[in-house]
């Protein structure tokens, strides 16, 4: 065998062993969140949503966060209005993955339409954690990732829905660390320096500082002028 032979191999190896990583990654992370789909459903047929309507919410929102916050919100007894407000609110950090991700997706189209739909936490997590591997382990990455949490989340969504009654306490489950667990698992390897570590501290402490004082949403949001206000420095 030549050496251009070889080389084609290495070349070819190297490739399937980025692609499988990536598989490795985007699965893994899909179905973890998407198993919590089971506590939404759950919660939404608790607090009056039907089946049907529990689905709709997932199929057509897909932002895990809105949707309890609009069961939460209607099951308490408010209004339409302020549980689509709290929705939003809790909704704005999906736009600021958006701007990361366009000029790295590149999408047009019906492509961008079913890009922003997917543009979740852990789309975007994993594909930035594939960015070292090349653009397009970072694509695939946020596709895999984007959809695979899409079907895992609709179908648990359902099984919640309809197996609300026989679960009993949905909170007994432990199934609401399954997403921050995943998200910190996606955050952890991406801090690498001291500074890095520094401002994800901060960002912390100043979530826990507020979620007393602001309505549910704005503390995350908050912490962005964090990183704002660092990146403005010189």
């Amino acid at each position: 065998m030549s050496s251009p032979d070889i080389g084609y191999l290495r070349q070819n190896g190297r490739v399937s062993k980025v692609a499988s990583t990536t598989l490795r990654d985007s699965f893994s992370v899909s179905l973890t969140v998407g198993a919590y789909g089971v506590a939404f459903g759950a919660a939404s047929v608790a607090n009056g949503f039907s089946v049907l309507q529990s689905c709709l919410l997932s199929l057509l929102t897909f932002s895990g966060a809105s949707q309890f916050a609009v069961v939460g919100v209607m099951g308490a007894g408010g209004n339409p209005i302020s549980a689509i407000a709290t929705a939003s609110l809790l909704g704005v950090r999906n736009g600021l993955y958006g701007v990361i991700m366009a000029p790295r997706l590149k999408v047009r189209g019906l492509k961008r339409i079913v890009a922003a739909q997917i543009t979740i936490d852990e789309s975007t997590g994993v594909a930035l954690n594939q960015e070292s591997r090349g653009a397009d382990a970072m694509r695939h990455g946020f596709y895999l990732t984007g959809f695979g949490v899409f079907i895992f989340w609709n179908l648990f969504t359902l099984a919640g829905a309809l197996g609300a009654q026989a679960m009993g306490d949905i909170r007994a489950w432990g199934l609401d660390a399954a997403v921050p667990a995943a998200f910190l698992g996606l955050v952890w390897p991406r801090l690498v320096t001291k500074r890095d570590r520094a401002i994800a501290l901060a960002a912390v402490a100043l979530a826990l500082a507020l979620t007393p004082i602001l309505p549910a949403g704005l503390p995350i949001i908050a912490t962005a002028f964090i990183a704002i206000a660092v990146g403005l420095r010189p």
